[in-house]
């Protein structure tokens, strides 16, 4: 049985792109975006409950977010969430809205901010690289069992090589676009 499975790898490249880009959509970049409330968990009913599981989430301008609780009891909970995640927000609380303008990013935060979506960035690429090594000694170990000729190996190492670089190259593009986002005006 043939170690070396494409499709699989494939599958785990192309996850730790989309991981890349939730990391990177939770960046605060100035403007609204409501990932940025994504990691927020609210302690209601005796357990801790992720935010999107007890309000609604909009951004009715580009400078701010709506949280539209469902249940009044939980507004000071929600408050309390928000506020726990250290996100730099401060809730205004309306009825069982809670308004949350978005600070002006300094010039150093807009630069740390870029630095840490090189850093994420980073970590994807390093997840696609032990990806494609898997992908490699699978090859290596299916020739060694004389499941594939030698020109076999060769060849599929090239297409695991040609993937390797496509999914290294949306990482890039995915970074430098939130970079350029975070730091311009």
């Amino acid at each position: 049985m043939a170690k070396y499975d494409k499709a699989d790898l494939e599958r785990r490249m192309a996850g730790a792109v989309e991981s890349l880009k939730g990391d990177l959509s939770g960046l605060r970049t100035g403007r609204a975006n409501v990932a940025l409330l994504d990691p927020v968990v609210v302690e209601v009913y005796g357990s801790m409950m992720p935010l999107n599981q007890v309000a609604t989430v909009s951004t009715p301008e580009p400078r701010m977010l709506s949280v539209q609780v469902w249940d009044k009891a939980n507004v000071t909970a929600v408050e309390k969430g928000i506020a726990h995640a250290n996100l730099g927000l401060n809730p205004m609380i309306d009825g069982q809205t809670l308004r949350l303008p978005l600070p002006d990013l300094t010039e150093d935060r807009r630069k740390d901010l870029a630095k840490l979506a090189g850093k994420y960035a980073e970590g994807a690429k390093i997840a696609i690289r032990n990806v494609r090594r898997d992908g490699m000694e699978a090859l290596k170990e299916d020739e060694r069992k004389k499941e594939i000729s030698e020109d076999d190996r060769k060849k599929l190492e090239t297409e695991v090589q040609t993937t390797t670089d496509r999914y290294i190259a949306e990482v890039d593009s995915a970074a430098e676009a939130k970079e350029k986002e975070i730091l311009q005006r």
